[in-house]
């Protein structure tokens, strides 16, 4: 690189004000550090000068915008000096100040000013202790963050929202900032979003949808409205699928307040990582939703049970929704360009490569539609006839079932104990055996971890009884549930997937059965919330 002549080059003058500095007051302010560097530049002759800004950064980065600009500029030979108020305004890393200020700049044959730490390369007499200097600089910022994690911590252990940016499809409240309301324009797009999820669409799918209506992303939406924004770069207007998975996931839109989502690694790095579920804080109904809770579980669902296209560009409405009742695996969608819809069909996945591990349970798509269409038809016409009926039966039904549940989990409970029981004595024996030398190490260590395994699923199955004996009293409200769903429906002419995903939790296929010389099939269907219903016996009942 052919380098410039002393003449030829300017002075940097740099100043750099993170929100903590801007604590102390207005001798560190940006406005102060610039007065204060023209005036010793103008007084020493360093002219001219250039001043490269960092405000609101951090030093313990040095990944800041105007500090990138001067190296950018050292490295081209254009600067002679560079200036700044003090060591802790370069930053607040020990080892990265060092390295700038006693090996890079030299390097590079530029000179360094630091004016109130008494700093100048150029001069014998400058300070020795420099290095000192930039250790505490650095402790400053480690005993700062550590405060600032504190209140941090505290604050979101109360409830309140951590971070400044609001969420999309909210804005500030105009009487308490500190609080968040409705956006109703931008909540539009979010019921959407989940509208079509319930459709059957997955984030590819809706994005390429939001993009081809012309909606704004949610930055470019941010910045239309002048409201805060996270970035200040140049914005696609094109939905991607990590905004749109993200809106799906977001417990703010159901009211909730979710602290601790994210950690910063360290005061350094200020990388942020995603945190444990279980590490999560969660505070119900703090503001008020945009999306109905009900929806908001049943999107969790199809997002778990993800319906992927098939090769041929086919997915079925039921797809990710049909279990095999044998196995419990999930059955496969077949399809191809050639297949006619009423050639397509599922079969369990444990049977595809024939593998051995279950039978085919072959059922074709359209045998299956017009199950599903004829039971969903009756279901309803029953419940707008006999609703009051339907309640009370289900509802005794299930504590029937509720009873005999809990009968078999207290029986495999007492089956469990006494199998620990007899695990200790096991255990004993084959120590005994590993202390004498009859039973190796290797061995003695698989027969622990074995026994380990068991006592875990113990305490498991125990955990899962609690939790039924402490939720005997929602059945009512599963019910009702569903029948607020059921009521939005007057008639149902044909399946679409939004009624699928609406009305229907799962579907089980059971074997073919020929024992009768006959082709029969049994198919469970599962509703949402309520579970398996027969609404053919319920009629019967009420004939009797």
């Amino acid at each position: 690189m052919i380098r410039q002549s002393n003449d030829d080059k300017i002075t940097a003058l740099y100043c750099r004000l993170s929100q903590d500095d801007g604590r102390e007051g207005e001798s560190n302010s940006i406005t102060n550090q610039k007065a204060i560097l023209e005036k010793y530049a103008k007084d020493h002759n360093l002219i001219p000068y250039k001043i490269y800004v960092d405000d609101g950064v951090s030093g313990t980065t040095f990944e800041r915008d105007g500090f990138k600009e001067m190296l950018s500029d050292i490295e081209q030979g254009l600067i002679s000096t560079v200036i700044v108020k003090d060591l802790s305004r370069f930053g607040r890393d020990h080892i990265m100040v060092g390295y700038y200020t006693e090996m890079f700049l030299p390097s590079m044959n530029v000179r360094f000013i630091a004016i109130n730490d008494n700093v100048d390369t150029d001069d014998n007499e400058s300070n020795e202790f420099a290095p000192f200097t930039n250790i505490f600089n650095e402790w400053y910022a480690k005993n700062a963050s550590k405060k600032i994690n504190a209140v941090f911590k505290a604050k979101g252990e109360s409830g309140q929202r951590l971070g400044s940016a609001i969420p999309y499809g909210y804005k500030a409240n105009p009487d308490n900032p500190k609080e968040i309301i409705v956006d109703e324009e931008a909540a539009k797009v979010v019921r959407y979003i989940f509208e079509l999820c319930m459709c059957g669409k997955g984030p590819g799918k809706i994005a390429k949808q939001l993009t081809a209506d012309g909606i704004s992303t949610p930055m470019v939406y941010f910045r239309e409205h002048e409201m805060p924004c996270r970035t200040k770069a140049n914005m696609s207007n094109v939905w991607c699928n990590r905004s749109v998975s993200g809106i799906l996931e977001n417990m703010t839109y159901i009211g909730h307040t979710v602290n601790f989502r994210t950690a910063t690694v360290n005061y350094k790095t200020h990388k942020k990582v995603r945190q444990p579920k279980e590490n999560w804080l969660i505070f119900e109904n703090t503001h008020p939703p945009i999306i109905e809770i009900s929806v908001w579980e049943k999107v969790q669902e199809l997002r778990k049970n993800k319906r992927r296209y098939t090769k041929s560009g086919k997915k079925s409405i039921f797809a990710g929704l049909l279990e095999c009742a044998d196995c419990g695996a999930k059955l496969y969608y077949c399809t191809c360009k050639s297949h006619k819809e009423e050639h397509d069909y599922f079969v369990c996945s444990n049977y595809k490569g024939n593998t051995g591990k279950c039978t085919v349970h072959y059922l074709r798509e359209s045998v299956l539609y017009d199950i599903v269409l004829e039971q969903v038809q009756t279901m309803l016409a029953y419940l707008q006839s006999f609703e009051s009926d339907f309640v009370k039966s289900l509802v005794d039904k299930s504590a029937k079932d509720k009873k005999k549940e809990i009968a078999s989990r207290r029986k495999k409970l007492e089956t469990n104990k006494i199998r620990i029981s007899e695990l200790d004595g096991i255990f004993k024996r084959i120590y005994e055996d590993n202390i004498s030398g009859k039973l190796s190490d290797e061995r003695f260590a698989k027969l622990s971890a074995d026994y380990e395994r068991e006592q875990k699923q113990l305490v498991f199955d125990t955990e899962a009884l609690e939790n039924e004996l402490n939720q005997e009293a929602e059945q009512v409200d599963n019910v009702e549930y569903f029948l607020n769903i059921v009521r939005q429906y007057t008639e149902i002419k044909e399946l679409s997937a939004r009624v699928v995903n609406d009305l229907i939790d799962k579907i089980k296929v059971h074997a073919v059965d020929k024992s009768s010389g006959q082709r029969i099939q049994r198919i469970d269907i599962y509703y949402t919330a309520v579970g398996l219903i027969d609404v053919s016996q319920h009629i019967q009942e009420l004939a009797i």
